[in-house]
């Protein structure tokens, strides 16, 4: 085809003395760093989110449900959980663990400093998997069905500032009827760097707690429940609810479903802004590099007026001569879109496992950029780029249809 044949021509023509090429060099760079700046920005907003994120659940997983008396402390009401609630629970598809907990406010004292803390009791079916990734020292509690454990799990952050190491025995105060004490010795130490709750919890025997509320043996805090997808959170939420909307406890209380989202809305609401962002550096990104080609179009097209005469004086029309420009302009953003993309992905690559760019954790929760690549976050960039970039071009290509081959066929 014509277009085709022409526009191959004029991007392997050296073009000596000619402004073409430094300014088909200038889009391409153009285009290549926009694209990369793109990724790269949707890669860190979206990895960072995913991080933060399962911290939060790490803490407090999914979807809790509680009692609806409750107050806003960490002293909740109880509710009693029997076998047919977790097996109706269990059942839900997307549903993939259930577990019982309690929580109980309580002060942790040393000979030269005190702390207020949050005792989290879990049991035996309690997920590590979270605490695993996050363990320093020692290891994760060890807690059987028969026995009550003395051990406990403390963060980094409470070894540090209560001159604290693993192994060590604490002391315990708890404010209730009476003041009392209970020791414990520390098996693990774990860090996540999210600083809210590694000030706030410390992990123990679900059946510590029971002893001191005087709780029978299947009165819990509440339930925690870990899901499949992580996207689908408000409809599992909604399912949930629905599960035990109608359900009482033989106390007669009423089940509270709540998601993790609904628990820190603070934490997700920032998470959110954080889209806005990202929106708008594309924005801004993809409007650089469309007007770096169009500034490169009409370098090429003002360049190559004696030949567009030539054109048209042979009888080729506005249309297929403007083909010809937008199939240049075409080849130059799929060049620009590769080395973009090779930028792109190799900085992630790197910082994936090197870890480069550090964060401070006290301010981001994070000590390090985190980056996750998604393929299809790849293909629509890539494809949305290509898209405005082309209707970006169209109306300048139209400078063609002005241009005379009377005038322009003697043009040097």
């Amino acid at each position: 085809m014509l277009d085709s044949f022409v526009a191959k021509r004029i991007l392997n023509d050296p073009g000596e003395k000619k402004v073409s090429p430094p300014a088909i060099r200038l889009a391409i760079i153009g285009m290549a760093l926009g694209l990369a700046i793109m990724i790269l920005s949707v890669a860190i907003v979206v990895g960072f989110k995913r991080e933060v994120s399962s911290k939060i659940v790490g803490f407090g997983s999914h979807v809790q449900i509680t009692n609806y008396d409750s107050n806003a402390s960490y002293e909740m009401r109880p509710i009693a959980v029997d076998d047919s609630l977790l097996s109706t629970i269990r059942q839900i598809p997307g549903v993939q663990h259930v577990e019982r907990f309690a929580t109980k406010p309580c002060i942790i004292k040393t000979d030269e400093s005190f702390q207020g803390v949050v005792l989290k009791g879990v049991d035996e079916g309690y997920s590590w998997y979270f605490f695993r990734q996050h363990i320093q020292e020692g290891n994760v509690l060890n807690i059987q069905a028969d026995e009550v454990s003395t051990d406990i799990l403390i963060s980094r952050h409470l070894a540090d500032k209560l001159q604290l190491k693993n192994g060590d025995a604490v002391l315990t105060y708890f404010i209730q009827d009476n003041v009392r004490t209970r020791k414990f010795n520390i098996a693990g130490i774990y860090q996540t760097n999210f600083s809210e709750f590694d000030q706030l919890f410390v992990l123990a025997d679900i059946k510590q707690i029971k002893r001191l509320n005087r709780w029978e043996e299947d009165m819990v805090s509440g339930i925690e429940i870990l899901t499949n997808d992580f996207n689908r959170l408000d409809a599992m939420t909604d399912t949930i609810f629905d599960a035990c909307a109608y359900r009482k406890d033989r106390l007669e209380n009423i089940y509270y479903v709540r998601s993790i989202k609904q628990l820190n809305p603070q934490i997700f609401s920032w998470l959110d802004i954080l889209d806005t962002n990202v929106v708008i550096i594309l924005i801004l990104m993809l409007a650089v590099a469309g007007f770096t080609m169009i500034s490169g179009l009409l370098i090429i097209i003002l360049e190559r007026t004696n030949m567009i005469g030539i054109l048209k004086a042979m009888g080729a029309n506005n249309t297929v001569i403007r083909k010809i420009f937008l199939r240049v302009s075409f080849y130059l953003i799929l060049k620009g879109l590769f080395w973009g993309n090779l930028i792109a992905i190799a900085i992630c690559l790197i910082q994936q496992h090197l870890k480069i760019f550090r964060l401070n954790p006290e301010e981001y929760y994070l000590s390090y950029v985190p980056v996750e690549l998604n393929i299809w976050n790849l293909v629509l960039l890539n494809a949305g780029t290509l898209l405005v970039s082309m209707l970006m071009l169209v109306a300048p290509s139209y400078i063609i249809a002005h241009i005379s081959p009377v005038k322009t066929i003697r043009f040097e």
